[in-house]
């Protein structure tokens, strides 16, 4: 841990500025996914408004700043805020809804976030989407890639710590059980309708945050930047990460991130590669449409189910390796 810790810290130091801003979108990612692992992978909470969550906190950065010259230490508080409202607000239909309907409830989200980030827009005369300045910490304004870095992933590692923890108080094991059985759960005295919420509450509070920090690192807020494509792309990164593990989420925001980047290079490595790339936004739907099937077939623990099954192979057939060798 100790050796990771250190490279990741001295990775800036060797990193181009394209791998940087790879490592900044991996960080934002990485706090998205944490977020919707929790609620899903632990809380068993459906959810496909990530996006509108998302787009809310970017929102709040860009009113806040835009409109009242707020500071760093405002928007960032303030956008967590707005998250855990939004949170209670379409968390009450968890209480009631189950599965497709609640999915199709926190789209909802989605769609009255956009629709009104896009009105704010529209009466603001932001034809193209609202400007953001960046901040200033402590006298320094934070504009490279690389001083990004650094702050995206201070908020990744407090993400996880905050994920970790969770986990391990009296609310993490009240999830788990109401995930595996809601009628058990509050036969053993859990109180199931405050737990749900609260997993709203807090996963929306981490994912507005994602939403706030992005509008910062990109300086721009647009209601096209959050399109339904990211609720599908957050959903994808803990089903291929592997549902229920918060390493499962860091591995499927890392792979789902880096994934078109990949796509592009082998696309661009064919014949003819200046025609490919009028094809590459559809070459990568499509790419990206066939491991999402490929996982939920073939492997629909993840990585880490893949892992685990390689582990598990590898511990049994140790002990006929070694009866082998001392024959």
């Amino acid at each position: 841990m100790i050796g990771l810790f250190a490279l990741l810290l001295g990775f800036p130091l060797i990193a181009s500025q394209f791998q940087l801003d790879l490592a900044n979108q991996v960080f934002l990612a990485v706090i998205g996914s944490l977020a919707l692992m929790l609620l899903t992978g632990y809380a068993g909470q459906i959810s496909l408004g990530h996006g509108g969550l998302l787009a809310a906190g970017a929102y709040t950065v860009a009113i806040l700043s835009k409109d009242f010259g707020a500071s760093f230490w405002v928007t960032i508080p303030a956008s967590a805020l707005s998250g855990a409202l939004l949170g209670v607000i379409f968390g009450f239909p968890s209480l009631r809804l189950r599965g497709v309907y609640l999915a199709v409830s926190t789209l909802a989200l989605h769609f009255i976030v956009i629709y009104l980030g896009t009105e704010y827009e529209t009466h603001g005369s932001y034809d193209s989407g609202v400007i953001i300045t960046p901040p200033v910490l402590l006298g320094y304004s934070l504009e490279s890639p690389r001083a990004w870095y650094f702050m995206m992933l201070l908020f990744a590692v407090l993400a996880w710590l905050v994920a970790a923890n969770l986990l391990r108080s009296k609310t993490g094991r009240a999830w788990r059980a109401i995930r595996a059985n809601e009628t058990v759960a509050e036969a053993l005295g859990i109180g199931v309708s405050r737990y749900k919420l609260l997993a709203f509450v807090v996963t929306s509070s981490m994912t507005a945050v994602a939403g706030a920090l992005f509008g910062y690192y990109r300086g721009f807020v647009s209601g096209e930047a959050f399109s339904i494509f990211i609720a599908i792309q957050y959903a994808a990164m803990i089903i291929i990460g592997g549902m229920g593990s918060l390493i499962g989420a860091v591995l499927g925001a890392v792979f789902v991130t880096a994934f078109p980047y990949f796509i592009e290079y082998l696309l661009f490595m064919l014949p003819g590669a200046d025609q490919a790339a009028n094809a590459l936004f559809a070459v990568n739907y499509a790419a990206f449409g066939v491991v999402m099937i490929v996982f939920l077939i073939f492997e629909p623990g993840g990585f880490v189910g893949l892992w685990r099954r390689i582990a598990n192979r590898w511990v049994t057939s140790a002990p006929n390796v070694v009866a082998v060798a001392r024959t």
